[in-house]
């Protein structure tokens, strides 16, 4: 007996060293940066654009009121999304003798706001009117039609009436900022396009064509594929036809099967690829690259973790750390990254019926931020310059004004076997330590400083998991939203007072877990 208690007893011993050293070796994990040497600018291509369902949730106050303060906080230049030319906006009809009517007012009040509070439109071109439109089939709750136009020329002088109602209402000059993008997910067929390439590809030479007649200097592309498809064919398309592209434009999500489900019934998986999304966009530069046209831009209009909006992994705090993991591989490779979509004011499946569902949102509906909102505010609190660092899930910054911003994170990929989003994320998952990460800052100026400590994990700015605790009600109360905002606002953590001496060194050493995002701002006083 004693005998076999000795023999737990070394065993236990044994799997401990084990343990020990796999955190040492994440202990070893050291941050250097110098302030003095620079990267060069810091590539801002992460809060160029962001997403939103539909054109006629932009009409609400509640979504306009979110996004004002999504704009304040993260910064994003333009907003992109579906159903811009859907019957609910009120673009097209047709009179008793087929005559085309126009009507911009909806538009109007929506671009308005959006340009009003210092953003762009990043034009989405469709769906099709069903005045319009040659068949039925529609997509979604709100039924948007995607069939082609029944009539091209009809098509073409909408598109080249809507492109002059642009430039005589903002002016050409502010207009030439915008992109224009032909339809969306045309490869999901059926689905978003109820035809061929062949036909996508006449929808495409036809709107381009329109909008360059209003003015050659404005920006068109395409296709806004599902996965990465039909970049060499849209740029062979375009080059043996002498069509105009300013740029491409497609769509990547983290998931590793399936490409629409708005109701989540299929059961996503989060891809275990280290360089799933980045992979992708990588090889989007790389074709373009090898192209007729290398130089065009490219915009990945849709990004996520998974596609549906029904995935809790959208809520969960794992979120937060594979955002920045996947933009740190992008690198620049992409011109935008616009991430899908910035609030759970979203309709595909119709109206939820919960405050978290597994929305797409960075917002829940309420208003309540999830940990990946604070992905996009932490970047967006960077400084304009990048320090030279070797670490691979972190940068180092600084500005004008002689501050330093570290932001670095742990991405643990911790999916089990045989099981998928919808039954793992929605679980209390508790993150294990991942040991220590040492900072190391040379050169810094020397002075008093305050250092800001933000950080996002399990049960910090985690407002899932205080839904959880909650007993996942149905709805939530006024108190209850007013709680989970003031427990997840983003402030700092911790602020303490240092001192840099004339060595202008700083070391610290601080315990990170599984999934954890760190932000430290060393503001100069």
């Amino acid at each position: 007996m004693k005998k076999n208690v000795l023999l737990l007893i070394l065993l236990l011993g044994l799997n401990n060293i084990s343990l020990f050293g796999q955190n040492n070796n994440v202990a070893n994990r050291i941050i250097k940066v110098d302030y003095n040497k620079e990267q060069g600018k810091m590539n801002t291509m992460f809060k160029e654009c962001i997403g939103a369902g539909r054109a006629n949730e932009g009409l609400r106050a509640d979504w306009q009121q979110q996004l004002a303060m999504v704009k304040k906080e993260c910064d994003f230049k333009y907003i992109r999304m579906h159903g811009l030319l859907t019957d609910d906006m009120a673009v097209y009809r047709e009179d008793s003798k087929g005559n085309p009517q126009y009507n911009y007012q909806y538009i109007d009040v929506l671009y308005d706001y959006i340009l009003s509070i210092g953003m762009k439109p990043f034009v989405e071109l469709g769906f099709m009117p069903n005045a319009l439109a040659s068949g039925k089939e529609t997509i979604f709750w709100w039924k948007g039609n995607v069939t082609p136009p029944k009539d091209y020329k009809k098509w073409e002088d909408l598109i080249k009436n809507l492109t002059q109602h642009f430039t005589e209402r903002y002016g050409a000059e502010e207009v030439k900022t915008w992109y224009f993008e032909v339809w969306n997910e045309p490869n999901l067929s059926p689905g978003f396009w109820s035809s061929t390439q062949e036909e996508y590809f006449k929808l495409y030479d036809y709107t381009a064509r329109a909008i360059k007649s209003v003015n050659k200097d404005y920006k068109v592309g395409g296709p806004a594929t599902a996965g990465a498809a039909w970049i060499p064919e849209t740029i062979d398309f375009c080059t043996k036809n002498n069509v105009p592209i300013d740029f491409i434009s497609t769509h990547a999500y983290g998931v590793r099967q399936g490409f629409l489900d708005e109701f989540g019934g299929t059961g996503t998986v989060l891809s275990k690829d280290e360089f799933s999304v980045s992979g992708e966009v990588i090889n989007s530069r790389k074709q373009i690259s090898n192209s007729a046209k290398p130089n065009l831009e490219l915009h990945y209009t849709e990004w996520s973790t998974s596609y549906t909006p029904a995935d809790p992994i959208h809520d969960s705090y794992h979120s937060a750390a594979y955002i920045l993991q996947k933009i740190k591989q992008v690198g620049n490779a992409a011109n935008s990254m616009s991430y899908w979509v910035f609030t759970d004011i979203f309709e595909e499946p119709g109206p939820r019926f919960t405050p978290f569902h597994g929305g797409f949102g960075l917002l829940n509906t309420q208003g309540i931020k999830k940990p990946a909102y604070f992905s996009y505010s932490f970047m967006n609190k960077l400084g304009e310059t990048e320090l030279q660092n070797i670490d691979k899930a972190s940068w180092a910054t600084k500005n004008e004004k002689g501050d330093v911003q570290l932001l670095f994170w742990d991405f643990t990929y911790t999916l089990p076997e045989k099981i998928n989003n919808q039954e793992y994320y929605i679980k209390d998952l508790p993150s294990k330590s991942k040991g220590e990460v040492t900072i190391k800052v040379d050169g810094l100026k020397k002075g008093n400083y305050t250092l800001e400590i933000y950080k996002v994990g399990y049960k910090i700015n985690d407002s899932y998991a205080d839904y959880l605790a909650m007993g996942r009600p149905s709805q939530l109360s006024i108190e209850q939203v007013k709680s989970i905002k003031q427990k997840n606002n983003g402030a700092p953590v911790s602020t303490e007072k240092i001192t840099i001496d004339a060595s202008g060194f700083f070391s610290k050493s601080y315990k990170i877990n599984e999934n954890d995002v760190v932000m430290l701002n060393f503001v100069k006083q």
